[in-house]
Order: structure tokens, then sequence, then C-alpha cells
């Protein structure tokens, strides 16, 4: 009978301790560690610190928008728009966005039509710039050819022999109503009018009407949709060189229309954001393919704003954070290109990290791993480098998406989506992720 009772003691102590043996097992394969034979499990399973930085990698376009038209409305090819005939083109513009745009005025030496060098503001408050904006358009001197009489001088537009014949003025971009030089121009209103339309979500067409009573011809136009001034030039200041010269003397658009496309496309701030470490199979910022959860995600994706998520991971017992300060920054913000975010997470075997930071331009978009996360250790290897790769940019389904940069409702006060979470698919066009955004990880 004691030998028996012995036997059973051993047996369950072997139990208990191949038990406690199991319940230490890290996730691993055989051979991921060289100093374990195969088969051969590590006491405890590997833990560390880790730390992240979320980098706004954007390339810094100058401009929104740009572009050219060099065909009159009803012309099958490109040409001046003259007395009687008008050019028209449609654009994307938000709130902070400007207007600019310039066409030689035909008959002269360097003039041009545009609105003043800071541009047009498409919206004042939540008021579009819409109906007949004539009066914010002037006759520009470019300054960089000598004057001579409308129509009349052999270097002006009709009468010159090549392009660039008449002699440099060296000059600076005036109103012509301060040049003086002698000749007479009639109104603005008395040759062309000027239509602005909006179509109430992020959409202008704009008409240029070469009245049938004009003096001039038009020259095919560039136009650019801007948020700091002076895209086309700065009043009282020479030509930047960048092609205006060559639209203001000789109608031609190209070089300024090209340097204008390079410097031109969406580029968003990044903002601050939630991580949170989490065991495996658990989602704790969302699930792909099913509505938001209602803890916060909502004001992350539609405001940047992570303080409800954060909060709410921290009472359900995660470990969570909020990451806000640019590196090298002072005070909390988003991240413009060239700017990081750095945090530090602690983790072990079995653990994955999520995080969601909105994409600023948005209505309720959001950089972030899948709703699995990303695992923190491979066997006892522990996850390193760039991991930009698993990535994502997602809608929250929370609100009406709009085009990229230009929508109206783009931060508080948009349409009410109720969609599940889910891979942006909107049908706009993005910058891929890795254009955008780097997350990058080192165990410390």
């Amino acid at each position: 009978m004691k030998v028996i009772r012995l036997f059973m003691v051993m047996a369950l102590a072997t139990a208990l301790f191949t038990q406690c043996n199991k319940d230490n097992l890290m996730d691993t394969l055989p051979g991921e560690d060289p100093s374990l034979k195969k088969g051969e499990k590590p006491d405890a399973p590997p833990k560390g610190s880790f730390t992240v930085t979320i980098e706004n990698v954007s390339e810094h376009y100058s401009f929104f928008e740009s572009g050219m038209i060099n065909t009159p409305v009803g012309e099958s090819s490109p040409g001046p728009a003259f007395p009687g005939q008008s050019f028209t083109f449609s654009f994307h513009g938000g709130k902070g966005h400007q207007l600019s745009f310039a066409t030689m005025y035909g008959i002269s030496n360097d003039l041009f039509y545009g609105p003043s060098g800071e541009g047009l503001a498409l919206f004042d408050g939540d008021t579009p710039l819409t109906g007949d904006i004539t009066s914010m358009i002037m006759l520009w001197d470019a300054g960089t050819e000598v004057n001579e009489e409308p129509g009349v001088g052999p270097n002006t537009g009709p009468n010159q022999s090549g392009p660039n014949t008449g002699p440099d003025e060296n000059g600076t971009v005036r109103n012509i109503d301060d040049v003086n030089d002698g000749y007479a121009y009639p109104p603005v209103a008395d040759n062309i009018k000027v239509m602005l339309d909006y179509n109430g979500t992020d959409t202008f067409t704009l008409t240029i009407e070469n009245l049938p009573g004009s003096s001039t011809p038009l020259s095919p136009l560039v136009w650019v949709v801007h948020s700091m001034p002076h895209a086309l030039f700065e009043e009282g200041m020479p030509d930047y060189g960048m092609g205006l010269e060559h639209l203001a003397e000789d109608g031609a658009t190209g070089m300024l229309a090209e340097y204008l496309s390079m410097n031109s496309g969406y580029v968003s701030p990044i903002a601050p954001g939630v991580w949170v470490v989490h065991k495996k199979n658990n989602k704790p910022i969302f699930t792909d393919g099913m509505p938001d959860y209602g803890d916060g995600l909502e004001p992350l994706a539609e405001m940047g704003d992570p303080s409800t998520l954060a909060a709410a991971l921290m009472a359900k017992g995660y470990e969570s954070g909020v990451f806000n300060t640019p590196d090298g920054a002072g005070s909390p913000g988003p991240l413009f290109p060239g700017d990081s975010y750095t945090f530090t997470v602690d983790g072990k075997a079995g653990e994955y990290l999520s995080f969601a930071s909105m994409l600023g331009k948005s209505n309720d978009l959001f950089f972030g791993p899948d709703d699995m996360g990303i695992r923190l250790f491979k066997g006892i290897d522990a996850v390193d480098g760039d991991i930009t790769a698993h990535v994502e940019l997602w809608d929250a389904g929370t609100e009406v998406n709009e085009y990229p940069g230009a929508g109206i409702h783009q931060g508080p006060g948009g349409v009410d989506e109720m969609e599940n979470v889910m891979m942006v698919n909107d049908g706009f066009m993005y910058p891929a992720v890795d254009q955008m955004i780097r997350v990058t990880i080192m165990r410390n």
C-alpha cells in the first residue's frame, strides 16, 4: 500500500511539474534558438522594452492641385480665346485654400489677367466663394519686357516676330494701375467676366469669358490651388523665373504648368494616436468588417483625438497610452512631413502591439496594423526594424468620405456613415501607405 501511495505521489508530482513547464512554454519553433536542442524550451517567456517610432515621410508639396487649360469652350484644338469665347475648368478646393491663375492679355508685351498674388480665398468660414468674381481680377504687368502701345508696338503679342523678342525690363510684378507707362488699358470688366461655381462638397468650376466687345484675345491659362500666398508671384517683387514670363510675354503655358505640376500633390499631417499591448486573438481597437466599438475610435479617426479611446482601453485593463508630442517639440501636435513620434512599450512573448493614428486630411481614416496587431516576439526573437509593411490605411466607417484634402467636413461636422471598419476603398486616390508613414520598432 505504501508503495502504491508513493507511486501515486510521484506520478502527481510529475504531472504538476509537466503542467508547470507547459504553462511557461513560449510560442516557438524548434531550432529558433541555436542554444536549445530540438524539443527543448526556455524556462520563461522572453520579455523586453521596445521603442516605437512613427514618422511622417510624405513628400512636401508646395501646392495642392494645379493644371492648365488651352482649348476654348466649343473648340476642338488648343488656341487663344477670342472675343465671344471662354475658358472653363474645374478643380478641387477646401477651407484654407486659395486659387491663383494667369492668362495673357494678348495684345501686350507682358501683361496678364489674374487675382492678387495672395490668390482668391475659396472659403470665408463655411461659405464658399461663388458667383461673379470679376471685381477680384486685375491686369498685371510681369515686369519682364518693356511695354509698348497695346496691339501696335512691334513686339506686342500680335506683332512680335518670335517668342521673347522685346527688350528685357528687369522690373517687378505690378498692378497695371501702378505702372504709368503712358498707355491706356480698358477696365477689366470691359474685356472679361469671371464666374465661380461650387458643387457643394469639394469641386469648383471657374469660367473666364472673353466678352464680345473685348479688345484682346486671352491666351491659354495656368491655375493652381494653394494654401500659402504668392504661388505665382508677389506684387512688387521680380518674376520667380518659373515660367510666368513665358506666359505673360508669349501665352506659353508649358514651363509654368510643368513647375506647378511637379510641386502639387496631396500631403497630410498625421494626428496624435493611441497604442495598446494585448494578447493574441484580442482585438482591442477594432474588428475588420465590423462596426466601430464605440470606445473612442470615432473621435480619433475623425478629429485626431485619442484620449477617449486610450481611457477606454486602460479601463478594460490593457497597457495603453497616447503618443501626441512630435520629437523635439515642446507641446502636443500633429506630425508634418519630416516629423516623428516616439514612444516605449513593454511586452513579452505572446503579446501584440496595436496602434491607431488619424490621417489628418481625411474624414475618418486612420493608420494602424490589422485588428490582431503586430506580434512582439517570434519564438525568442523580438520584432525589430521597419514594420511599415504591416501598417494599413483604415476607414472607421463613421463619416462619409470626401475628396482627400478638399472635403468641407474633414474635421468636426461630417455626415454620419454607420458602416464597418475596413481598409479604405472609397474610390479616391491616396498615396501608398509607405509614402506617407514609416513605423519602426527597436528592442531596448
